[in-house]
């Protein structure tokens, strides 16, 4: 009888996700996404008309999200953040589904959002240090994806 109940919550978890599942879980890490890029956006104490249409650009083009599901989004994703105690929760998501050219795709938008009003404060650049760490990046990665925004070499120009 245990060997059955076990082969059968085996057989379970190896079958593959349903659609449903597929769909929670491409929802889940929209929303860690976002959440991570309004961090650096509000990160400073500031989230200033620039900073949300910079958020709204990278959203749309660099993660491919409709224009309509963008305010969605942004709201839920406000919600998961003010509930959250840190963004552990977010980046372990990041980090389970997501590959390195994903997360460094990741950290040229907060870079991009960072300089979208033309300034890096103290706060800001601790933020992006911490959240390298928290995706597992090197700092050149870090180092490189800051100078790609700054220099314009980011391949979407």
């Amino acid at each position: 009888m245990i060997k059955k109940k076990w082969k059968e919550r085996l057989l379970k978890n190896l079958t593959a996700p349903s659609l449903e599942e597929e769909k929670a879980l491409f929802d889940r890490v929209q929303i860690a996404t976002c959440v991570i890029l309004l961090e650096v956006a509000k990160y400073d104490n500031e989230f200033s008309s620039i900073e949300e249409e910079t958020t709204k650009a990278v959203l749309k083009k660099d993660f491919s999200i409709s224009e309509e599901a963008i305010e969605d989004l942004m709201n839920i994703a406000e919600e998961q953040r003010e509930g959250s105690v840190d963004l552990w929760e977010f980046t372990n998501v990041i980090n389970q589904h997501f590959s390195r050219e994903e997360k460094l795709k990741i950290m040229e938008a907060a870079w991009k959002i960072i300089y979208a009003d033309e300034k890096l404060n103290k706060y800001e650049d601790h933020y992006v240090h911490v959240l390298a760490g928290l995706l597992r990046l090197r700092h050149s990665d870090l180092i490189d994806a800051k100078l790609r925004i700054l220099h314009g070499d980011d391949e979407d120009e």
